[in-house]
């Protein structure tokens, strides 16, 4: 057995980067005590700015030259106060900064921090240059890439495989044409929404067309935080906000039949568990350019409205739940009423469209300007007609029934399931029986159907179960006076390139109207239910939304099937 000489020198393995890295350990922990040792000496607090969140609308106050001269960073903001770290609080130069921001009317508090802390905050001046960079709130779609969507964007399955072209390519400009390709496709198919969903492996693109969701791409986590960057600067949104909502908007230039057309685009971004999920609603000026009588309504019921909407006073109450095409019904009828001679207000959360010879407010509840405050202050501009968003509250509403006795017509919306409902639900909110009958002239409730695709609908045998849904509606039809003999075909969905293979293209309005007559203002003081209503008012033989809808599938426009998503036909 060898015995090991100790003589011999030892072969001894060096880690150079364990070595840097105990160094620099070794510094930065002798840098923080610098800094602790200076704040215990001059009394000003000691901060780490690893640990806290840097704003970018701070850190812009003061230049990055000077603040990097100065080794100072302004890095949170509240109001007119603001923190600002310093590697040297009695440095000459920081005492300056400090007094020209005390000059523009700021609460300054200062902190020392070490420069590696100040590193930190300044990296994120590279924030703040591709804000400036920036147009912010309007990005231009150029008409050649619009013209490759229009030749490439034809269905659903377009714009997925040009998704995933973009995404496999190396280039630089690939988040950039990311967003454009998303955008441009969403516009060119006519979605109303695009989601932005992270999950837990992946984030899910889907589009809102026609009221239903469908997938369009998935992409890594991290092409959607530069995504999601990019959207959040567009519509002027904190980058560095991750935790809480934010709301904003951008707009986006295309050109359309030769003209230049700006759309909106309203930005939401929440929190979620795996990531911030953003929607971007899509504005398009274009859908509020509906006439009257390419919403949907029978012409029985549109000669009956077109005679509401010129009264010169009382209230016409629109229901139904979110997305049910409200907010396009009022635009509708405000753009029917506008004349040169007719002043019109509006009171809007948010004002979604913008209307040629409309005042249009929004509300604003930071400031106090909610839809009754709204409401109050325009009654005072002499209005001939006015439209609140929503009547939420008993403020609201008593408001608005005060104006609509006063001389105004009022147009507004109201969430209730029927148009029976509207009574009930306004003595709900505390208004008085009293005033109610004389106060509404129209309480109306509207659901949003798609229409079958002209292209490649089919007529089909009439099934079982749809031959009973028919005949028990023809039958309460007869009712009231409207006789239409049973089919014996009905038509029904196929799929094409020009309806994305859906069979569907487009939406339609179904409606029911009840008008507040002698016969209603005699029972709405005590206080009537829903369906005391009804029988009031089924004596003036409208029909309600699914007769409506029935007579709308006789007559080719949609399908049982998607009449029962949005209506109890039982």
């Amino acid at each position: 057995m060898s015995i090991p000489c100790y003589n011999e020198v030892m072969p001894v393995h060096f880690d150079e980067d364990k070595q840097i890295r105990r160094g620099d350990e070794l510094r930065k922990k002798e840098a923080e005590r610098f800094a602790t040792l200076i704040s215990s000496n001059t009394g000003v607090p000691y901060i780490d700015l690893s640990l806290v969140s840097i704003s970018p609308d701070a850190l812009g106050l003061v230049e990055e030259k000077v603040a990097r001269e100065a080794k100072l960073a302004v890095f949170h903001d509240a109001g007119k106060n603001i923190s600002v770290a310093a590697f040297s609080p009695t440095d000459p130069r920081v005492l300056e900064i400090m007094h020209d921001l005390e000059g523009a009317g700021f609460v300054t508090t200062l902190y020392v921090a070490t420069e590696n802390s100040l590193e930190r905050a300044w990296k994120y001046y590279e924030d703040i240059h591709k804000i400036e960079a920036t147009k912010i709130g309007q990005i231009d779609i150029s008409n050649e890439a619009l013209s490759k969507f229009a030749e490439r964007i034809k269905t659903l399955e377009d714009t997925k495989k040009l998704t995933q072209e973009t995404l496999s390519s190396r280039t630089a400009t690939k988040v950039t044409a990311m967003l454009e390709i998303i955008l441009g496709s969403a516009i060119a198919l006519g979605a109303s929404d695009i989601h932005l969903e992270p999950e837990e492996k992946e984030v899910r693109a889907r589009f809102r067309l026609d009221g239903i969701l469908h997938d369009i791409t998935s992409f890594d986590a991290h092409t959607y935080k530069l995504v999601l960057s990019r959207v959040k600067l567009l519509s002027a949104l904190k980058l560095n906000v991750e935790s809480a909502r934010q709301d904003g908007r951008f707009s986006v230039e295309i050109t359309q039949g030769g003209k230049l057309l700006a759309i909106d685009i309203r930005t939401s971004i929440i929190p979620g568990a795996y990531g911030e999920s953003a929607v971007m609603r899509i504005l398009n000026p274009e859908s509020i350019k509906v006439t009257l009588d390419k919403l949907g309504m029978s012409p029985t019921l549109l000669e009956i409205m077109r005679n509401e909407i010129k009264k010169p006073n009382g209230m016409i109450l629109n229901t139904g739940p979110t997305g049910s095409g409200k907010t396009t019904t009022l635009y509708t009828f405000l753009q029917e009423s506008n004349e040169p001679g007719v002043k019109i207000i509006t009171i809007e959360d948010p004002i979604e469209y913008h209307v040629e010879g409309v005042v249009q407010t929004q509300v604003n509840d930071k400031k106090g300007y909610s839809f009754a405050e709204g409401l109050k202050s325009a009654m005072r501009q002499d209005p001939d007609i006015i439209m609140v968003g929503e009547i939420r509250d008993n403020d609201t509403a008593s408001t608005a029934i005060d104006a609509s006795l006063t001389g105004h017509l009022v147009f507004s919306t109201l969430h209730t399931n029927n148009a029976a409902g509207t009574i009930p639900r306004l003595v709900d909110l505390g208004v008085n029986p009293k005033v109610l009958g004389p106060a509404l002239n129209v309480a109306m409730a509207q659901r949003l159907v798609r229409t079958l695709c002209n292209i490649c609908k089919k007529k089909v045998a009439v099934t079982a179960k749809d031959k009973a849904i028919i005949d028990r509606r023809l039958k309460s039809l007869q009712e009231i006076g409207i006789n239409k003999k049973p089919p014996d075909t009905i038509s029904a969905p196929v799929g094409c390139d020009k309806c994305s293979g859906t069979g569907y293209k487009g939406r339609i309005g179904i409606f029911e109207v009840i008008l507040v007559d002698e016969a209603l203002e005699k029972i709405i003081p005590d206080g009537p239910s829903e369906s005391e209503v009804w029988k009031v008012a089924r004596a003036q033989k409208i029909p309600d939304m699914a007769e409506d809808g029935i007579l709308k599938v006789l007559d080719g426009l949609t399908t049982i099937e998607e009449l029962e998503r949005v209506v109890d036909l039982s």
